[in-house]
């Protein structure tokens, strides 16, 4: 309802509540229900099954890395996460993201206006994390990662449908935002979007400090979550089926450590 979606996205408590009984035991009963009904491949878990003591224990589950080979070229960045994914070659030039009319607000989602006309003419990744997903996400390049910064907010569910009505979830829910230094892609930012039932954003790596392509960054606790990336003006060529669905407002779905893009020399 109007009223009662937004007392749940902009109260911690009810996210809080909600993930802590999916921490506890009795959740346990509802991974194998899960699983039948998402036709989720059990062989890829690191972990069997039976070992998780509760629905989040799966939720977080890590998978073997045979099951998301790293694409091995040295001027190619890789998809962060499993997921739905749109991209934006130049955010100057995107004429609205969804529908019509609505445009990206750089500086109120970066909370920093150095950053922002920084990158205000740079490329953005998408990636939209479903709770059937695996939900740990990884460094899409090599580089030096600096501390995460949080950004506190609201937890708007970040589905296509709640996204073509209002955009600006994006930069009024809580998020992470991670800058790192790289070699091949410039300054790249990270940035981690909690969404309803997403009240935890855990960082796995140590930092600040070197990071590699393909290497965990952290990972999201229950529920629908969003990754995004942002590189500096022409420094990445996104693959070509990326960008053809994305004119067309199509997410791809795609898995981890699949290509992204490659470097563009400066």
């Amino acid at each position: 309802s109007k009223w009662l979606l937004p007392c749940i996205a902009k109260s911690p408590f009810f996210s809080s509540l909600y993930g802590l009984l999916q921490k506890s035991s009795m959740s346990r009963k509802k991974i194998a229900p899960f699983i039948q009904a998402y036709h989720i491949d059990e062989e890829e878990f690191a972990d069997p099954a039976s070992s998780f003591r509760s629905f989040n224990d799966f939720f977080v589950r890590k998978l073997k890395a045979s099951f998301r080979p790293i694409d091995p070229r040295p001027d190619q960045a890789v998809l962060p996460a499993d997921g739905r994914y749109l991209v934006y070659p130049n955010l100057a030039k995107v004429p609205g993201f969804f529908i019509k009319g609505q445009t990206f607000c750089l500086p109120d989602f970066l909370k920093d206006p150095v950053l922002a006309r920084r990158f205000a003419e740079g490329s953005m990744v998408i990636a939209r994390l479903c709770p059937t997903d695996y939900h740990r996400f990884h460094f899409p390049c090599s580089g030096f990662a600096a501390k995460p910064r949080l950004i506190n907010g609201a937890l708007f569910s970040v589905n296509p449908l709640a996204l073509r009505k209002n955009l600006s979830i994006l930069w009024e829910n809580k998020r992470v935002i991670t800058e790192i230094d790289t070699d091949d892609f410039g300054t790249v930012l990270y940035v981690e979007i909690g969404a309803t039932f997403v009240g935890t954003i855990e960082q796995t790596f140590a930092f600040p400090g070197s990071v590699q392509k393909g290497q965990e960054k952290g990972y999201f606790s229950f529920g629908g979550s969003c990754v995004v990336l942002l590189f500096e003006p022409h420094r990445i060529q996104f693959d070509a089926d990326l960008i053809l669905h994305s004119e067309k407002f199509l997410e791809t779905k795609a898995l981890f450590g699949q290509s992204l893009g490659s470097s563009i020399p400066k």
